[in-house]
């Protein structure tokens, strides 16, 4: 079969076998001169999210006040270090993700998540927009069980609110994973560096309900 454009993840024997070696080496943020792979404050907490084309999602983190750095990159796929072309093949099982790393005392995940909801539409599947395929698919991957639980909750209250205004049930997959892959370097920061360049984000123009319990470990 074509994996072009597939809305269907392949089993693990179906993907590229991807290499040991690391695509890209992470350097320093191209914004705000933090290193994107550490080391990080200690008081910090990071969460990866999948919502579409990463290039217009990593520029709606980095912009948020309380976000320390962020970094575009692959995950829950199964193909080791791929490649931006390897990810756009459908073969590897990788989404388009960014890995943000906050600071609690500035930012809780309860509005960070409101963030992640509000800029795209978590109601479309294997894809956003007119971008298709599994790369693009809606995700939230936590480090933790209190992270996973409030974002479970998110959804929830997230979904009340889609559903009063006509919109379907979130495909967004919430896992607890810690597999990332650092994107190539120009696809870090890319906006920044291309101002014109293309961001296919849109939200739903749904608030997000904010009020959850706090997790104080989250």
């Amino acid at each position: 079969m074509s994996w072009l454009k597939s809305t269907r993840i392949p089993a693990a024997e179906e993907t590229l076998p991807g290499r040991t070696d690391p695509v890209m080496v992470p350097g320093a943020h191209f914004v705000n001169g933090r290193p994107m792979g550490g080391p990080y404050p200690g008081q910090s907490a990071s969460v990866t999210f999948g919502l579409g084309c990463f290039w217009g999602a990593e520029r709606r983190f980095w912009e948020t006040p309380g976000v320390w750095v962020t970094a575009a990159g692959y995950s829950g796929g199964t193909t080791p270090n791929p490649t931006y072309e390897e990810v756009c093949s459908g073969r590897t099982g990788h989404t388009e993700v960014v890995r943000v790393v906050y600071l609690p005392d500035e930012l809780s995940l309860q509005d960070l998540m409101a963030v992640f909801w509000e800029t795209h539409d978590p109601t479309q599947g294997m894809r956003q927009g007119n971008d298709v395929g599994t790369q693009y698919r809606s995700v939230v991957y936590v480090q933790s069980h209190d992270q996973y639980a409030l974002a479970e909750q998110s959804r929830e209250q997230y979904q009340g609110a889609l559903a009063a205004r006509g919109y379907g049930a979130i495909t967004t997959e919430i896992a607890e994973r810690s597999d990332f892959y650092f994107a190539e370097e120009y696809h870090q920061q890319y906006l920044a560096k291309n101002p014109d360049g293309y961001c296919g984000l849109g939200g739903t123009g749904v608030a997000c309900p904010i009020g959850l319990p706090d997790v104080s470990s989250a």
